[in-house]
């Protein structure tokens, strides 16, 4: 019990970084529509980019920024692929991230990991977040402002606002009724393919500047990072979905349902870990939370409201 109060506040951190794709994915799967693929790769790209920015001398907010343009490079593929190509958005997903990969390991100069001298205290200062941070703030070493959960708490809730406004202007309601709509959304004259181009250019920017940020914390980026990410996604969208669906109505505050989704499952999943689960297993873990919380909808849909139609039915 002491391990996990321990190990709670760095699942916090984590999940709320996690948080920010989730909320890429949330762009994608539930406002276009759409299974996309490619956050697998491009979660990678970013760590990838800002990694190598950072450690050749940029700044950081720079390199973040640099993250965020190749997230929405990769997601501009997809959508080429998908809208000028006639390719399936999953099986264009696919492709573009099964090519990132080879471009993430030239990114990273053909190495399967590279990482940040965090060892040096002036290279330490100039990250935004950091794994060093989470006890150190509580300890007195850092100041509490330097917290990754307060960090990232903030930079969510810019981003949420920033969303916010963003699909509430003309071109983020035509996106919206894009994936809510297609054919309606073209008898209306809205250019469907540009919309979604720019859906996935947006999620997976997003997801990029995750895969940044999950850089900085962990001072260094694999290769292999991003692998699973689309799960865990899901798992925060759903999970959000599930717990708040009756409670958010508002679209800033369903979008901070998703975060708060991520945030909820990297706490189970230490929950988990603390009793003593082989870390190996943590994929298949991921898989069945996220098929349970997928099933919940169907279940209540198929034997709680037969019960109270037939209980109806039996009353007549």
């Amino acid at each position: 019990m002491l391990s996990f109060l321990n190990a709670l506040p760095g699942a916090m951190s984590q999940g709320l970084i996690w948080g920010i794709m989730a909320i890429g994915v949330y762009i994608t799967y539930k406002i276009l529509d759409i299974a996309d693929l490619t956050v697998d790769g491009s979660f990678c790209t970013g760590g990838a980019v800002f990694v190598m920015l950072f450690s050749g001398g940029a700044n950081v907010w720079a390199a973040m920024l640099a993250a965020l343009l190749a997230g929405m490079l990769a997601g501009l593929v997809t959508g080429l692929l998908n809208t000028q190509c006639g390719i399936p958005a999953i099986l264009a997903g696919i492709l573009t991230q099964l090519g990132l990969y080879s471009v993430n390991m030239a990114i990273m100069d053909f190495k399967a990991s590279v990482a940040i001298n965090v060892t040096q205290a002036d290279t330490l200062e100039k990250l935004l977040v950091s794994l060093r941070f989470v006890q150190g703030a509580i300890r007195g070493d850092f100041p509490l402002w330097r917290h990754p959960i307060l960090v990232v708490g903030l930079f969510t809730v810019g981003l949420i606002a920033l969303l916010y406004g963003f699909f509430g202007t003309e071109l983020g309601c035509a996106l919206r009724a894009t994936g809510s709509n297609g054919s309606m959304a073209r008898a209306q004259g809205i250019d469907t393919d540009f919309c979604k181009v720019l859906g996935l250019m947006i999620s997976n920017g997003l997801v990029a500047l995750s895969g940044a940020l999950l850089c900085q914390y962990n001072g260094a980026n694999e290769i292999n990072v991003g692998r699973g990410a689309i799960v865990i996604g899901l798992a925060a969208v759903i999970i959000g979905q599930v717990l708040f669906s009756k409670l958010f109505h508002n679209f800033a505050l369903k979008l901070l349902a998703v975060a708060i989704g991520a945030i909820l499952y990297y706490i189970v999943i230490q929950a988990v870990l603390a009793v003593g689960l082989n870390p190996n297993y943590l994929k298949l873990l991921s898989a069945l939370v996220v098929a349970v919380f997928l099933s919940l909808p169907y279940w209540k849909g198929k034997y709680f409201h037969a019960k109270v139609k037939t209980g109806g039915a039996s009353h007549a």
